[in-house]
């Protein structure tokens, strides 16, 4: 019998095909959207902790960029200072330099896609097919409140440059959210709880993705 899947609200998810969803060299993907502020590193860690992947945030890949003082790292600074967006090229580029660069076959894509641009960047030259998006819920001010308390330093956390990377947020990564809802991809958590209640649940839906791996395994067998 057909298992459905549901998020942390009960609300069932369209069925799909997660163990043969995949990029074009077998790796599984797992793409985690959310706010900024919205705890997705927090979770990732716990993620890679409890069911072995390899967590890979954009954000920091890119603040990587900008600390080896490079052109690029250069450029990547002023947009941040915007709360712009990096150029879909420059983001794909650091991206498929860490995939390529780890030994793990199973990834969490922190911070992507976060456009269309992206998006298509991903499905065009990285030929990456998520198994589900991970997606942190949180509201516009608890975010604004969690990014003002971090205080981590870093150019962007500050009110005015926090404001310019909601905005960019709702404007270009809600639709990336909405398409891949329309899609049946979508794995909604709330993540105004407290870190190990948001992280119940979201154990909830990698276990359900171990199990279907497992079932698949044992089906081909």
């Amino acid at each position: 019998m057909e298992s459905i899947a549901k998020d942390d609200k009960g609300n069932e998810l369209e069925p799909e095909k997660h163990s043969r969803e995949s990029s074009s060299n077998g790796c599984t993907i797992v793409y985690v959207l959310g706010g900024p502020g919205s705890g997705k590193s927090t979770q990732c860690s716990k993620i890679v902790r409890h069911f072995g992947f390899c967590h890979l945030s954009v954000g920091d890949l890119l603040q990587a960029e900008v600390d080896s003082g490079s052109d690029n790292g250069k450029m990547i600074q002023d947009l941040k200072k915007e709360g712009k967006l990096v150029p879909s090229d420059i983001v794909v580029k650091v991206l498929e330099k860490a995939m390529q660069g780890s030994k793990n076959n199973k990834f969490l894509i922190d911070g992507f896609p976060r456009s269309q641009e992206n998006l298509d960047a991903a499905q065009q030259i990285l030929k990456i097919d998520p198994v589900f998006v991970l997606f942190f819920d949180c509201s516009e001010e608890e975010m604004i409140k969690r990014l003002l308390n971090r205080n981590q330093g870093r150019v962007d956390d500050n009110i005015e440059s926090i404001k310019k990377r909601l905005k960019v947020y709702f404007e270009s990564t809600l639709p990336i959210i909405n398409y891949y809802s329309s899609k049946g991809k979508i794995r909604k958590i709330n993540a105004e709880r407290p870190i190990e209640e948001v992280f119940g649940a979201v154990k909830d839906v990698f276990s359900k993705l171990k199990e279907a791996s497992m079932e698949s395994k044992s089906s081909t067998n």
